[in-house]
């Protein structure tokens, strides 16, 4: 058999096995432990159900119309395995090099930056962490928001500054340990005590004679 025939034989035979092809995510099942996809061939084929072969610790769940690769186990479609998936409508351009970014369809993002810089873009951040959040800045953490709440204590080891005022108001009143130095007026509607004793606008002092001097107008 000469050199021809067998390479012609060669070729016969890997024409039988099926390479790796692209394709387009038609539809998701993602509900399972293993991922499924339905797969539309470049060339009109259907192939239902492959498993998207994800990395351990991360899954999506890409868009209809997203690109995909598929890798036919044993040369068999029926046994293709999806190694990958993109959509250039989605993704995220212009990064640096060294830079990482994770995003969805909706357009949330965080982008891993130089400088170890990490963006965070997002409608809402909901972090569930029941032992507690530890944060760690040594240079300060700024906040820009109309409002933040808090649902129980708040504890500060350092100085509180309110620069806009301070309002308190509810729970069993407030306390203060230590002195107090204030500058500007006091206004009460409240009764106003000093160890016990009234010191307020009912506060009144004996004359010389035992009378007792009115109550503060």
């Amino acid at each position: 058999m000469d050199i021809k025939t067998i390479d012609k034989r060669i070729k016969q035979a890997f024409n039988t096995v099926r390479q790796a092809f692209r394709g387009k995510v038609a539809r998701v099942q993602a509900g399972g432990g293993v991922q499924k996809i339905q797969v539309e061939g470049l060339d009109g084929e259907t192939v239902q159900d492959l498993e998207h072969a994800e990395n351990f610790g991360f899954t999506s769940n890409p868009p209809a119309g997203s690109d995909c690769v598929v890798v036919p186990l044993g040369g068999k479609t029926s046994h293709g395995i999806i190694v990958t998936t993109t959509n250039g409508a989605y993704r995220i351009t212009g990064l640096s090099d060294g830079e990482t970014a994770v995003y969805n369809a909706d357009g949330a993002k965080m982008v891993l930056k130089k400088g170890r810089v990490i963006e965070i873009d997002c409608e809402m951040l909901n972090i569930q962490a029941p032992s507690g959040v530890n944060i760690k800045a040594a240079a300060g953490v700024d906040i820009t928001a109309d409002n933040v709440k808090c649902s129980a204590q708040v504890t500060a080891q350092g100085q509180i500054n309110g620069n806009g005022g301070m309002a308190v108001q509810g729970g069993s009143g407030t306390t203060f340990i230590g002195n107090v130095d204030m500058i500007g007026d006091l206004n009460t509607t409240g009764a106003l005590t000093n160890n016990g004793k009234d010191v307020g606008s009912n506060h009144k002092h004996t004359e010389t004679n035992g009378s007792e001097t009115g109550e503060v107008i």
